[in-house]
């Protein structure tokens, strides 16, 4: 793919920029930082849909229009970068994902991607020669749906033979299950008498034995014994993992689920001047209190926020612990919902409405969204309207992957907006027609039906469970299929997007999903310049073609924070 070639021209602006400046043919010069011209402007701004030109001053836009117009622009410009081959996108914000485990993902190791059990073991002992005797064999992305010999879990039994004096702790890529080794059964103190914990469970075999494949609240066991980490261990992952979205073309991230400690770590990357691009943040329920103490947060140029609370309900489909109202059509088993009890989780919702904290709940079976939806009714309607910080709470269900349609509707006459991820249907089409049966399928996934009720969708990756790819996700909503274009029968591709509504999902939508909507999400006189730059119509192009798109660059605030020509 031809390389985009950005011309950067240093014009007489510094001696032109002043009031009343004029250029060579008298117009009226308009200073500004940055005027990017002679490209192609998608800005989703009804009033002007496309454009050719803007300008940045002070971090803002203050000017959209055509080529014509921006001379008046270009004379007063510092800086003037002509991208003719190049499109430019309102700043793509994934709008769910947990940046440390993207960062963490560069230095431990990975094992997406792999495509048979076999390779995965092997990658796994290869690694587990690089660790010392007592150290913790630490990594994550394993995926059985993938793989093309065998699609089973992983067992302590396929890796205890190299890993005897080393414990194991590897999670799926889901993040809610993971793969443990007898040594870290015997660290942790689990034996087959362990009773399974509420809203999880220690996996056995037919004989009653432990597997060493942990799924939900069965992993908090081990992550009590797992080495401390250093502040600056997990600061570093946060600055790696923000130079990995930066590069991908993510102007902004939705945490859903960062730790407080985490956040402070956030806030001194902040203060340092490290920020790639900007945080939206949910801290744990688990937290709630001391958020509840410390209130509110938001940095004075709005690289960070701190204004939610993130809930976790169920577990995930392909583990089989979504909770579904019927049972699972491969298994008999509804999946769990207690990762939260109702005795926990009410004072919390109360609080929030109280505190003006957005709630954002990981709901992905039918059972464990219907339950949610009551659950926040009766917190409406257990506190009186004027105890209410804000009327308008903008509540959110993340995941929300089985939505029959009474539930749909629902969410519609509730404003509880979907936070969902195009790329986990594609990935589920190894496995979900087995969960879920024919019927249910009719209401996976339904991201058209639920535009349909008027629900805007909030897309996101969930990196690090999946790659974290603005050009994934885009695909995902459009195309509804496997990478390699195939989906199989019975995928429902009615129920993929149109392309202006894929730009939404990644731009104006979150953007008002974090109650941002006025300063981002579409490129408008006034708004910040937040922008995404690909060499790639993805307006137009063929969607394979999307795939290979190459991000040109990427600004936050005017600031350019990646650029392919470095």
């Amino acid at each position: 793919m031809l390389l985009i070639r950005i011309v950067v021209a240093i014009t007489l602006a510094l001696l032109t920029q002043h009031a009343g400046a004029r250029d060579t043919e008298g117009a009226h010069c308009e200073p500004s930082d940055l005027l990017i011209t002679q490209t192609t402007i998608y800005t989703l701004d009804p009033a002007l849909p496309q454009a050719d030109a803007l300008a940045i001053r002070d971090g803002k836009i203050v000017f959209v229009g055509s080529l014509k117009d921006a001379i008046h622009w270009r004379c007063g410009a510092q800086r003037v970068l002509e991208l003719p081959n190049a499109f430019v996108y309102p700043g793509f914000t994934d709008g769910h994902q947990h940046l440390e485990g993207v960062g963490r993902r560069t230095r431990t190791l990975s094992l997406f991607g792999i495509t048979t059990l076999a390779e995965t073991v092997a990658r796994i002992e290869s690694w587990s020669k690089s660790i010392n005797d007592g150290d913790w064999i630490l990594g994550r992305g394993w995926i059985e749906r993938e793989w093309t010999d065998q699609q089973r879990f992983l067992s302590r039994h396929d890796v205890d033979s190299f890993s005897a004096e080393k414990p194991l702790y590897l999670p799926r890529a889901d993040g809610v299950s993971a793969l443990v080794n007898t040594r870290a059964i015997e660290i942790a103190g689990i034996d087959g008498t362990t009773p399974d914990p509420p809203g999880g469970r220690f996996e056995r075999d037919d004989r009653g034995e432990l597997t060493g494949y942990i799924l939900g609240t069965a992993m908090d066991a081990f992550r009590a014994v797992l080495p401390s980490e250093t502040d600056a261990y997990l600061k570093e992952n946060l600055r790696r993992g923000m130079a990995v979205n930066a590069a991908m073309g993510w102007t902004q991230t939705h945490d859903a689920g960062m730790s407080l400690r985490l956040a402070s770590l956030l806030r001194e990357l902040h203060a340092e001047g490290q920020m790639a691009h900007r945080v939206y943040i949910a801290a744990p329920v688990a937290e709630a209190e001391s958020l509840f103490e410390q209130g509110p947060e938001q940095s004075d140029d709005g690289f960070y926020v701190i204004r939610g609370i993130k809930v976790f309900i169920d577990g995930t489909l392909g583990s089989r612990g979504a909770a579904l109202l019927e049972p699972y059509s491969d298994a008999d088993t509804h999946g769990f919902m207690d990762r939260t009890s109702e005795e926990v989780l009410m004072p919390v919702l109360e609080q929030a409405l109280r505190d003006g904290f957005q709630v954002m709940t990981h709901v992905i079976g039918d059972r464990a969204l219907r339950q949610t939806l009551d659950w926040y009714e009766q917190a409406w309607s257990d506190l009186n309207r004027d105890e209410w910080a804000r009327e308008d709470i903008r509540w959110r269900v993340e995941h929300a992957q089985v939505i029959p349609p009474v539930d749909q509707q629902r969410l519609a006459d509730m404003a509880v907006l979907p936070s969902m991820q195009p790329s986990h249907a594609i990935g589920d089409l190894n496995f979900a027609p087995d969960r879920l049966g024919p019927d249910r399928l009719k209401y996976a996934y339904p991201w058209q039906a639920l535009l349909s009720r008027g629900l805007p969708i909030i897309a996101g990756s969930d990196a690090p469970v999946e790659v974290g790819d603005p050009r994934i996700e885009f695909f995902a909503a459009i195309n509804r299929s496997r990478l390699d274009g195939s989906r199989g029968s019975g995928w429902h591709p009615e129920l993929a997007v149109s392309r202006e509504d894929a730009l939404r999902m990644l731009t104006v939508w979150p953007a008002y999903g974090a109650f941002q909507e006025q300063e981002r999400g579409s490129i408008s006189v006034g708004k910040v310049a937040d922008l995404t730059v690909f060499d790639t119509d993805f307006m137009t192009a063929k969607p394979s073609t999307l795939l290979t798109a190459e991000t040109v660059m990427t600004l936050v605030g005017g600031r350019i924070m990646f650029s392919q020509s470095k």
